[in-house]
């Protein structure tokens, strides 16, 4: 398995977007969208304390979290990334989209983007993802990508883990 952090932060283009790292003149574009921990962002003062967090995490090796940038524009309009697990070979994937780009396809370019770099890159054994029961949209986008249902931790939190 590939350890991170690796000297230059991953880069990966697609068609439509990139998964490339978050900067701070990026903060106000997702402070929407800006959570560390369950909790959410209110400022850009408290984004970017979220975000340094974040860095360290990757520097220490614990994750890795893309902000999702159009082509077009290098304008973010979501994150997604790994957040726990690289010590047991895998890698729990997360992601959100600003609600203006929902239906989009980007955040299922983006997941796709994520999954072929935790395969072919990290290496991961696993790759799962965790969502409510309610989160329909996420559930629908998990399904998209062949995730299956794996367990149900509690009365509202279901696991996903993609098959490969």
């Amino acid at each position: 398995m590939l350890k991170l952090p690796l000297v230059e932060f991953p880069i990966i283009q697609g068609k439509r977007i990139t998964l490339r790292e978050i900067h701070s003149t990026d903060l106000l574009d997702i402070l929407d969208i800006s959570y560390y921990d369950g909790q959410k962002a209110s400022t850009v003062e408290q984004a970017a304390t979220m975000q340094n967090l974040v860095q360290q995490n990757y520097l220490e090796g614990s994750s890795v979290h893309w902000g999702i940038a159009l082509n077009e524009s290098n304008k973010l309009v979501g994150t997604c990334g790994y957040y726990r697990g690289f010590d047991k070979e895998s890698g729990e994937l997360g992601c959100i989209l600003l609600p203006q780009y929902y239906g989009s396809g980007y955040m299922t370019e983006a997941m796709l983007l994520a999954i072929g770099y935790g395969k072919n890159t990290l290496r991961l054994k696993r790759i799962w993802a965790e969502t409510s029961h309610s989160n329909q949209a996420a559930i629908n986008l998990l399904d998209r990508l062949e995730f299956t249902k794996t367990a149900d931790i509690n009365e509202d939190v279901v696991i996903y883990d993609y098959v490969y």
